[in-house]
């Protein structure tokens, strides 16, 4: 019995340490899907930043009120935040209240991360919908970075080192947002695109 219930203890350490290593990579992919910080997630969270850091490293077991602390910080359920990867379906379904939303800093646009959790550092991919006059301002992504804007409703406008370029339903544009950006919805009606930020892209020319 002895020798049984240390095997049984193994097991239950290498299962715990395989979900922590598990909701250490998601934590740390939403936290730069929005990103953030660690000490801008520990302000918004309540969490330490040494123990989000020790989470996203797999160095310590977080406890349940850490996990729910976080999953409220970065907009997402608790259950979508300790889902096993190995458990998930082939065919993944996100529902609305679960997508995660990001606001521009006049709140009249709005991008919910439609994009995969996963490839977040290099592929990241938004629905994105404006009121009329909505303005995003974006700082530089990393060098080589291109943003791809296909517009499905109202006019959009990019602004980019003084170069301003439009676009309406059916057209997209491309260009380089490794250096400070503008998106503006323009004209008076509201606006809907969807928007591709692929890092570490090829420069373009």
């Amino acid at each position: 019995m002895a020798v049984e219930g240390r095997e049984r203890a193994r097991e239950l350490e290498a299962g715990a340490q395989v979900l922590s290593g598990q909701l250490g990579k998601t934590i740390q992919r939403l936290r730069k899907a929005y990103s953030l910080s660690l000490s801008e997630l520990a302000e918004q969270s309540g969490v330490a930043k040494s123990i989000i850091s020790q989470i996203e490293r797999n160095e310590t077991n977080p406890t349940l009120a850490t996990i729910w602390r976080l999953s409220q910080a970065l907009d997402i359920s608790i259950e979508r935040v300790l889902a096993s990867v190995d458990e998930e379906p082939f065919i993944e379904k996100t529902s609305r209240p679960d997508t995660p939303i990001l606001v521009s800093d006049d709140g009249r646009m709005r991008l919910a991360i439609i994009g995969w959790i996963k490839t977040v550092e290099w592929l990241q991919w938004y629905d994105l919908t404006s009121e009329p006059g909505g303005v995003l301002e974006s700082d530089a992504h990393q060098r080589g970075s291109v943003e791809c804007l296909s517009v499905m409703e109202g006019e959009f406008e990019v602004e980019i080192g003084g170069v301003v370029q439009t676009a309406k339903l059916g057209e997209t544009l491309r260009y380089r947002c490794d250096r400070p950006h503008t998106v503006r919805c323009v004209g008076d009606a509201p606006g809907r695109a969807t928007m591709v930020c692929i890092l570490k892209a090829a420069v373009m020319e």
